[in-house]
């Protein structure tokens, strides 16, 4: 599964596994709760942005077009010089005729009707330094990005949050990461470092 652009750190659709979560359920609130942050203070960072023509992945390759808000947060974490990221995320996707479905095994061929809303997120170590001029601000909305992106995972219009506030030489690491699509009757498909669960049909 992906959300966040295809040729950048942020790609999860490599990060599927074989093992199976309870179906259609994710207990991503929890997991991208401030509390699973060993943090200092309050967000560092703390803006939402939107993103539009993201291209998302599965099990067997590029399968939609996602469009969503992704609400980004930052904390100074209790050990020296790392931070920790919960990164939240709520749209729609888009399924793409003629590609595989995104569930593993599946030989399901998609007919683009099977659209619905997703949602989930991550949490994650950064180990760097903080740019002390950072390209976006740090509260409110940082804007809306078209990425572009065509179902080979070219996106000319990607941005990497983390290089916005970072620099350079910085070491990120998912803690956890998960999301869940709803496609109505078409089913629901659960993908996370947990485990993967239904499908979209």
């Amino acid at each position: 599964m992906l959300v966040g652009g295809a040729a950048s750190a942020l790609m999860l659709g490599t990060f599927a596994t074989a093992v199976f979560a309870s179906p259609n359920t994710l207990n991503w609130g929890t997991e991208t709760n401030a509390g699973e942050c060993e943090k200092i203070g309050k967000p560092i960072v703390n803006v939402t942005q939107k993103v539009i023509n993201d291209v998302d992945s599965g099990f067997n390759g590029y399968w939609a077009f996602d469009n969503y808000n992704r609400h980004i947060q930052v904390w100074e974490s209790t050990t020296p010089g790392e931070y920790c990221a919960i990164v939240r995320y709520t749209g729609q996707f888009d399924a793409q005729a003629g590609q595989s479905s995104p569930d593993l095994g599946s030989t399901n061929i998609l007919d683009g009707d099977e659209d619905g809303a997703f949602e989930g997120g991550y949490r994650a170590t950064i180990t760097g330094t903080l740019d002390a001029t950072p390209a976006w601000n740090t509260r409110g909305s940082v804007g809306s990005f078209d990425y572009d992106c065509d179902l080979s995972a070219n996106c000319p219009g990607y941005v990497s949050w983390v290089v916005q506030y970072f620099n350079p030489g910085y070491v990120f690491a998912y803690d956890w990461w998960g999301w869940i699509y709803h496609a109505g009757n078409n089913g629901s498909w659960v993908n996370s470092s947990e485990g993967n669960s239904g499908g979209i049909l």
